[in-house]
C-alpha cells in the first residue's frame, strides 16, 4: 500500500520532497522467532520505504556495465525497482540490508547488483583501509574503555568484532544504528572519535528503575538506571536462525543461582548429559520471556550463535547480578519483585554481504 506523507510548514519553507511510503510484503522480512524452548512465532515485520525508481546507466565500453543504481522517485513501490532491475524482491531487501524501521525518500539510491564486494551507494559497505580501521579501533578502545565491552586487537581488520564496538558506540551516541563499517572521514567517524562517553540509546525503557536492552543489531546489551545513566554496556549473543530471540519488552520473572553446580544450570530445552560447572550450558539465568534468558556462556562470538537466550560472558553475568541485588541469593525465585529488572529486546541481527 502507497501513502503520501503530508509535508508540514517547515518541509515546505526548508525545500524537502514530499515522502512517499510503501509497506512491503512482509514475506520479504518476515522475522520467525523461537525461543529455546516452548515459545511460538513472532508476527512478521514491515518495512516502510520510499516508493519508485528511475535507472541510470553506468557508462559503457565495449560492452555495457551493469546497471547497478536505481533511484527512488515518488509514485511506485519497492517491487517495481526490483522487477525493473531484473532481481527479486528479497534481493532487493539483503543487498540494502533493510531494517525494519527503514524509510526512503524520493532520490534515495538503492544498490541492486546482487552480491557485489561494493556498493555504489553506500561508503559502509566498502572496509576501510587497514591503516585507518587501526585508528578506529584505537578510538573506539578508549572510547570503550569504562565499559565491558572487550578491547579490540588493533590489526586494521574491519571485521564482526570491530564492527559490534561501531554498532554499539552508534546506539549510544544517537547515530543511526547499524552493524555495517565505519567510512573514514565521515561526520560519523568524527562524532565517535569525539566523544567522550555514552548517551542512553533509543528503545531503553526508561520509565524502568533498573533496564536491561538487548540489541540484536548490534549484539550488545546496554543496562541503565531510569533515564538517569547507562550502567554498562556488554557484548552478547542472541538466537540464531530458526531460534531467534524475541522483539519484546518484558519484566525479568525468574532468576536461577544454581548454587549446588556452581551457577551453571542445564537448559531443559537444550539439556547436556550432566549439569556441572564443566558441561552445564547456562551460568545463573535471569528469565524474562518464557523459556529465554540471559545467561553466562563460555562462547560469546559476535553474531547470534544461542537457542533463543541472550548470552554473556560468565564474569559480567555475574555483574549483572550483582547490579541487580541478586549474589546472595540461593534459591531460584519466580517473583518480578526479587529482581527488579524490566528487558527490552529489539532490532534484528545482518549480517555484511560475503562474510565469512
Amino acid at each position: 500500500m502507497i501513502s503520501v506523507v503530508p509535508l508540514t510548514a517547515e518541509d515546505r519553507r526548508a525545500g524537502r520532497p514530499q515522502l512517499i511510503t510503501a509497506t512491503v510484503a512482509a514475506a520479504a522480512i518476515a522475522l520467525s522467532s523461537c525461543s529455546s524452548g516452548d515459545v511460538g512465532a513472532e508476527p512478521a515485520a514491515t518495512v516502510s520505504t520510499a516508493a519508485a525508481v528511475s535507472t541510470s546507466a553506468a557508462p559503457t565500453t565495449t560492452l555495457p556495465a551493469p546497471v547497478c543504481v536505481a533511484k527512488a522517485q515518488a509514485g511506485d513501490s519497492l517491487t517495481a525497482i526490483a522487477d525493473r532491475s531484473g532481481i527479486t524482491l528479497e534481493q532487493l531487501v539483503q543487498e540494502n540490508l533493510f531494517d525494519p524501521t527503514d524509510t526512503f525518500y524520493p532520490g534515495t539510491e538503492f544498490d541492486v547488483c546482487v552480491g557485489d564486494n561494493v556498493d555504489p551507494t553506500d561508503p559502509t559497505l566498502v572496509e576501510p583501509p587497514s591503516a585507518v580501521v587501526m585508528r578506529q579501533q584505537r578510538e573506539l578502545n578508549e572510547l570503550f574503555s569504562t565499559t565491558s565491552m572487550l578491547p579490540l586487537g588493533v590489526d586494521g581488520d574491519s571485521g564482526r568484532l570491530t564492527r559490534q564496538a561501531i554498532c554499539a558506540a552508534r546506539m549510544g551516541l544517537g547515530l543511526p544504528v547499524h552493524n555495517r563499517h565505519l567510512a573514514p572521514g565521515s561526520d560519523e567517524e568524527a562524532t565517535i572519535f569525539a566523544a567522550t562517553g555514552f548517551g542512553i540509546p533509543e528503545g531503553a525503557p526508561t520509565d524502568a528503575a533498573k533496564w536491561i536492552l538487548v540489541d540484536q543489531r548490534c549484539q550488545v546489551i546496554f543496562i541503565g538506571e531510569g533515564a538517569d545513566r547507562v550502567v554498562d554496556i556488554f557484548p552478547t549473543s542472541t538466537g540464531e536462525e530458526g531460534h531467534e530471540t524475541f522483539s519484546v519488552r518484558a519484566r525479568a520473572f525468574r532468576f536461577d543461582p544454581s548454587i549446588e553446580t556452581d551457577g551453571w544450570h542445564d537448559s531443559s530445552s537444550f539439556p547436556v548429559e550432566i549439569d556441572n560447572p564443566l558441561n552445564g550450558n547456562m551460568y545463573k539465568p535471569i528469565y524474562f520471556n518464557e523459556g529465554q534468558a540471559i545467561h553466562g556462556a563460555e562462547y560469546i562470538p559476535p553474531r547470534p550463535r544461542s537457542k533463543g537466550c541472550a548470552r554473556t560472558f560468565p564474569k559480567h553475568q555475574d555483574m549483572i547480578i550483582e547490579w541487580l541485588g541478586l549474589q546472595d541469593m540461593t534459591e531460584a525465585t519466580w517473583k518480578v519483585g526479587d529482581i527488579g529488572a524490566t528487558v527490552v529486546v529489539q532490532g534484528r541481527y545482518t549480517d555484511l554481504p560475503d562474510t565469512p
